[in-house]
């Protein structure tokens, strides 16, 4: 079974363990050599590593997605930690647990479908209650729906994270429909609940979190018209401009077209839905930034979802906090007392004196 993380390993520390392969290849370095390179990953990151020797029935026998023991010791290159392998195999089925593998959300995702059960049950609209509450009892899409992640990279990235994500949408939604009572709080539940089902077919994460050809080729925005409109089309009677209506809810919500949206928002709810969504996406990417070990005591690793690095906003305030405190707190001597001035002094002071040589002036001037 696994015994060591990525994020545990040390430098110039011996390992022996488990991994997933996420990438295999075969390169050369500048002077001819090959080599063997792997980005070897658990549920806690991930890490590249390189096989010098004797790689040849390795490269051979193993490939992307597969399980592999391995012996290596912790080198740093270029700032980073990589794995020296030397020995290398297929790993058994009964020394993999998968949830070694994949990083899955702390929350108890039953509790969570629970709680996505109670906002559809809460939808007003009968023909938006009824679209929910039918994708919902399919039994293949509760058991996506419930493992899905809703990105590879990007944000809520691990097995759970799209419920999460679809949650506390919902939970927004209830938020800003009461701040602003003129949007229609049953279409933003609706697009909440239904906007990234489109992921549950555009990604895989069984072994490890991934595009699915039609995924890479389609998008997850076409497959969830296509299966939201499918669902629609069940239900007899169906009002089509509400079809209308929610169709372009899907297709705007990426907001921009630059984002891979079709259309942008033209509908209050469909404007207000995309920055519900792009603010919990930015949030929780931000999130994970924050969380993630660097190198800097006031700043977080670097996001490449968001292009920056984000202040520990705790850790510098209390830091200037601390510092003000200290200097507060520094005693103050007291100027001592200015010494009394003699007769003889004074009359010194007043008394005209002598003219300095000519250099002497020079050089005071």
């Amino acid at each position: 079974m696994k015994t060591s993380f990525v994020t545990d390993l040390l430098a110039e520390q011996s390992i022996t363990s488990f991994f997933l392969v996420h990438e295999k290849e075969v390169r050369s370095t500048r002077e001819g050599r090959a080599y063997l390179r792997l980005e070897l990953g658990d549920r806690s990151g991930t890490i590249e590593a390189r096989m010098w020797e004797q790689f040849e029935a390795a490269a051979k026998d193993i490939n992307r997605d597969d399980f592999v023991k391995v012996q290596a010791r912790v080198e740093v290159y270029r700032n980073r930690p990589q794995l020296a392998v030397q020995q290398l195999r297929l790993a058994k089925p009964d020394e993999i647990d998968l949830a070694d593998y994949l990083p899955h959300t702390t929350a108890d995702v039953e509790k969570m479908f629970d709680e996505l059960h109670g906002y559809a049950e809460s939808i007003s609209n009968p023909w938006l209650k009824k679209l929910v509450l039918n994708m919902l009892a399919d039994p293949e899409l509760a058991r996506c729906y419930k493992r899905a992640p809703a990105a590879k990279v990007m944000h809520h990235a691990y097995l759970g994270g799209l419920l999460e994500h679809v949650i506390s949408l919902c939970g927004m939604s209830r938020r800003v429909s009461t701040h602003y009572p003129e949007l229609d709080i049953d279409l933003l539940l609706t697009a909440s609940i239904l906007h990234d089902v489109g992921k549950l077919e555009e990604l895989c994460y069984e072994r490890a979190i991934g595009y699915t050809t039609p995924g890479q080729l389609l998008g997850h925005i076409v497959m969830e018209l296509e299966t939201v409109t499918r669902a629609i089309d069940k239900i007899a009677d169906f009002p089509p401009p509400l079809k209308t209506v929610l169709q372009h809810l899907l297709i705007s919500h990426h907001g921009q077209y630059e984002f891979g949206s079709p259309k942008l928002p033209m509908i209050r709810e469909a404007m207000v839905f995309h920055y519900l969504d792009d603010l919990d996406s930015k949030l929780a990417a931000t999130r994970v930034a924050l969380a993630t070990p660097s190198r800097e005591d006031e700043w977080s690793a670097y996001s490449p979802a968001l292009g920056r690095k984000f202040l520990k906003l705790e850790a510098f305030l209390k830091a200037e906090n601390s510092a003000s405190l200290e200097s507060s707190e520094a005693p103050k001597l007291p100027n001592p007392p200015a010494a009394p001035e003699s007769k003889t002094t004074a009359a010194a002071a007043a008394a005209p004196q002598p003219e300095a040589p000519g250099l002497l002036r020079k050089l005071l001037f």
